[in-house]
């Protein structure tokens, strides 16, 4: 059986301020994206409400912009696809063995109330597959309840992006809120690099964490490694 990624984007393009305007990490897509393409895995784009998705201008300099982002943007198939994402009423959970939250300041404002994200990740949670984030994209698991009512992080060992690093990209006075307090808040045990700007990932069982734009590589490895391990014990 072919695994399936879902991989979940944005649909905002501002922060409150709208003269500073934001959107999808674009590599934080690309680098995962690629590393499922390599397994022969099918992947499908899903945001808040369906439809375009903005890109974060920041994303789209040195030295953020690689070649993995200049191949997506030089593909108008590709860009296609982000002109065109399903919304989450669109998505069967049972499709997939695995979601993957992309980031982006963006995601702060639209991924955390999403009721339809959070049926997904719960549904695919619980039976045992694979919940991943990057950077901002844990902000889609902030306020995500299982059916008895715990947060899923909830004593659950995670990382993503440290307010350090918003104070780094200056970016502090601009965020709505601290992600990472309210995931500790939410009695997550949140880990970061020693350094930041660093790649770091966190596995805790079924749920695949990355700190910022510099881990989304290797989010997607361990992604692998844990859909296969699953691929593995279904065979078992």
């Amino acid at each position: 059986m072919t695994k399936r990624v879902l991989n979940v984007v944005t649909n905002v393009g501002h922060y409150d301020d709208p003269s500073h305007t934001t959107g999808l990490w674009l590599s934080e897509l690309t680098h995962a994206w690629h590393v499922f393409e390599e397994h022969g895995y099918e992947q499908t784009l899903v945001s808040p409400a369906g439809g375009a998705v903005p890109l974060e201008p920041r994303a789209l300099k040195f030295p953020n912009y690689d070649k993995t982002a200049k191949a997506w943007r030089a593909d108008p198939e590709k860009m296609a696809m982000l002109e065109n994402t399903a919304s989450p009423d669109q998505i069967d959970s049972s499709e997939y063995d695995a979601i993957y939250f992309t980031g982006g300041h963006a995601v702060m404002y639209d991924f955390p109330d999403s009721e339809g994200l959070q049926r997904i990740t719960r549904e695919i949670y619980e039976r045992g597959d694979i919940v991943s984030s990057v950077c901002h994209g844990y902000c889609g698991l902030l306020n995500t309840r299982l059916s008895d009512d715990s947060y899923l992080i909830a004593g659950r060992k995670m990382t993503g992006f440290a307010w350090t690093e918003e104070v780094l990209a200056r970016v502090d006075k601009l965020v709505p809120y601290n992600a990472e307090e309210k995931a500790k808040q939410r009695g997550a045990l949140y880990r970061k690099a020693t350094l930041p700007f660093v790649s770091y990932v966190v596995t805790d069982g079924n749920l695949v964490t990355g700190q910022n734009p510099g881990s989304a590589k290797a989010t997607a490895k361990k992604v692998v490694e844990a859909i296969e391990g699953n691929a593995s014990k279904e065979r078992g």
